[in-house]
């Protein structure tokens, strides 16, 4: 349980294992809790890394932010955290606002991303009908203003996700307590549902890199709009998207078995080996 300084906040995060760096970013709550049973599948492989993102829970803001440039400065943290922690460049995995920050590193700082895995992400733009879905995220942050934070999110949680998704996302064993809960879903409404999901990615910026990224989905969330998303930037730069076990939350749902999943590809991927099997993987 570390802290690193930042400029204009003080970011929180923690380290399990050996091995070469695997960041965990996390997306709408911001809060890298949604992760340790995930991580501690992967540390076996990696010295893998979870943080909250600035403004969520312990990771706390320090003097005025340039919020018109939040999503550059989301990346810039994640370089920094990468930089502080290895001289060598990370693999990145990012799910959801996560996956959108990912993609923000791999075109502002490619030299820090050895793989970049964007988990269905929240970029609504990468979708022939996103401008549907960004006036709908819009009326979620009416409803927010007019209503409160618990209606929004369960607007959001049913209609944005798979069913298998919502036990996890309304609260379970990793659930911080209700008072940051709902600090960490106020910050989220005020300052990224509208800004991240109507994000115009520098597409180009990314496909110079493809042989670096990962696009990834929930086998349980097709049909639903952030794994379209993943298959359409798959399809934007050349790179096929695979599904891992689940829904948006797969991770948090079957950790072991998204775990193995995911370790498998990434060996095929950085190591131009045969992918493990799932026994293989948790030995």
């Amino acid at each position: 349980m570390s802290v690193l300084d930042v400029p204009g906040a003080q970011i929180y995060y923690e380290t399990r294992g050996s091995g070469p760096l695997l960041l965990l970013i996390p997306g709408a709550n911001g809060d890298g809790n949604v992760f340790p049973p995930l991580a501690d599948h992967l540390a076996a492989h990696y010295r893998v890394v979870t943080y909250d993102r600035r403004g969520f829970t312990r990771s706390l803001l320090s003097g005025a932010q340039a919020y018109a440039r939040r999503l550059a400065t989301d990346a810039d943290d994640a370089m920094r955290l990468i930089r502080h922690l290895s001289d060598a460049p990370a693999t990145v995995f990012g799910t959801s606002s996560g996956a959108v920050i990912a993609l923000q590193l791999l075109v502002d700082h490619p030299d820090c991303v050895r793989t970049v895995v964007p988990y269905e992400p929240a970029a609504m733009r990468l979708l022939p009908d996103g401008e549907t879905w960004i006036a709908f995220f819009r009326e979620v942050y009416d409803l927010y203003r007019q209503s409160g934070t618990a209606p929004a999110l369960d607007l959001f949680r049913r209609k944005t996700f798979a069913p298998i998704d919502y036990p996890i996302m309304s609260g379970g064993a990793n659930a911080r307590p209700d008072g940051q809960k709902m600090a960490n879903a106020t910050y989220w409404f005020e300052r990224e549902l509208r800004e991240y999901t109507s994000v115009a990615l520098d597409l180009a910026a990314v496909a110079a890199h493809a042989d670096r990224v990962m696009p990834a989905l929930g086998s349980a969330s097709v049909g639903f709009p952030t794994a379209e998303a993943a298959l359409a930037l798959g399809r934007t730069i050349g790179r096929a998207a695979i599904a891992l076990p689940d829904g948006h939350v797969g991770y948090a749902t079957s950790p072991q078995a998204f775990a193995n999943a995911l370790l498998d590809r990434l060996n095929v991927a950085t190591h131009g080996g045969v992918a493990r099997t799932a026994r293989d993987s948790s030995a």
